[in-house]
């Protein structure tokens, strides 16, 4: 206990705001941005600071969606981009390889040709700063791209001394220590009188060599995402599916899918607050809401994959697994009467105990509270 307490003095000076424990969680721990920002407003840390590093990103990505509207008024929607922006939709015909001794997970596709939204997450955030500006056509070779863990932080590494540890003996380099957090250290050096931790993600530091090449530019459906088949290549599909990190995934994982955001909807507030939407008296359920190339992935597919993530849930009201509350209700809400006709003949099968709703679509609010609906 005296070596925990001690590690976590040394590690984790007192944070003032959000954005150096944003900082300090991003870098011990690779997990999703949101995650830990969706654990910090549960908190009540999150109020009033606005130099958090994902509100910035969100407040740039509402910027460019502002002006893709502005220019697709202008344009009356005709000619494409020449150049790739956040928001837009890209394809791109890419290659990654591991650099060093890194070895990489199969997270993601490593190579041929993908389909996603710039800026909107999925891939490596190296990727998208990458094409962010390029033309279409436009190639690059031999790129450096973070492997997604960042550089080593030397705040990270501490020199203990022997006094302050009666277990000194115990540790030898090699040795794993836990902080009290869950964080995961690693003893790299020992003398006599001290011994050194480092407690970095091992794969601080690992890259990839990037090569890539942009071969389209879209733009996603506009006009609160309207779904028409006719009115662009990409549709959009909205579902509840209880708390939605886990449901976000799945649909993230099916091909054709090339942008999913989370939020709430089918509420009277507007802007809601995570806060807000918890306590189940704002009219909210959170929600997915999930872009793809019909011609790649079917709604009806992303119907079924959504009822396949519900399970057994289908059939509770206002709840799904332990997760209880109407901010838990499930349905698909759809955009265009074909997506009602869908949904309702895949909802018939399950018979009329199934708790799933069949509404329209309504506004949208991302996780901050902000409306998606012109353009994402």
């Amino acid at each position: 206990m005296q070596l925990v307490a001690l590690l976590f003095i040394v590690l984790f000076p007192t944070m003032t705001n959000f954005s150096a424990a944003f900082q300090a969680s991003r870098t011990f721990l690779s997990v999703k941005a949101r995650d830990i920002v969706c654990h910090a407003i549960h908190r009540g840390r999150l109020l009033g600071d606005q130099s958090c590093p994902y509100r910035r990103f969100c407040a740039h990505k509402q910027q460019k969606r502002t002006t893709s509207v502005l220019q697709a008024e202008e344009t009356g929607g005709a000619a494409p981009r020449r150049t790739a922006q956040v928001g837009d939709i890209v394809t791109i015909d890419f290659n990654l390889k591991p650099n060093g001794d890194f070895v990489a997970e199969p997270l993601f596709d490593m190579q041929g040709e993908q389909t996603f939204v710039l800026g909107g997450g999925n891939y490596l955030p190296g990727i998208h700063e990458l094409i962010e500006g390029m033309e279409i056509g436009q190639s690059v070779s031999g790129a450096l791209i973070d492997a997604g863990w960042g550089e080593p932080n030397p705040q990270l590494i501490a020199e203990l001394q022997k006094e302050n540890f009666p277990e000194f003996d115990q540790y030898e380099v090699g040795t794993v220590i836990w902080l009290k957090t869950g964080h995961k250290c690693y003893v790299t050096k020992k003398t006599d009188q001290s011994f050194t931790i480092d407690c970095n993600p091992p794969l601080a530091g690992a890259s990839y060599t990037c090569d890539l090449k942009l071969l389209r530019v879209d733009r996603g459906p506009t006009s609160s995402f309207s779904s028409s088949p006719s009115d662009k290549i990409y549709e959009v599909a909205t579902f509840g599916l209880g708390c939605f990190w886990g449901g976000e995934l799945a649909f993230m994982r099916e091909p054709g899918v090339v942008f999913t955001e989370v939020g709430y909807t089918q509420g009277d507030v507007e802007a809601p607050t995570y806060e807000q939407v918890c306590t189940g008296t704002t009219g909210h359920t959170e929600a997915i809401q999930v872009m793809f190339d019909p011609e790649k992935v079917s709604f009806q597919r992303l119907c079924e994959l959504a009822m396949e993530r519900l399970g057994d849930s289908a059939f509770l009201l206002n709840q799904v697994g332990s997760d209880e509350g109407t901010q838990y209700r499930h349905g698909i809400y759809y955009h265009s009467e074909d997506q009602r006709v869908v949904a309702q003949k895949i909802l018939v099968h399950f018979g009329e105990s199934c708790a799933a709703e069949l509404k329209p679509s309504t506004a949208f609010w991302d996780f901050f509270g902000t409306l998606i609906g012109r353009v994402w």
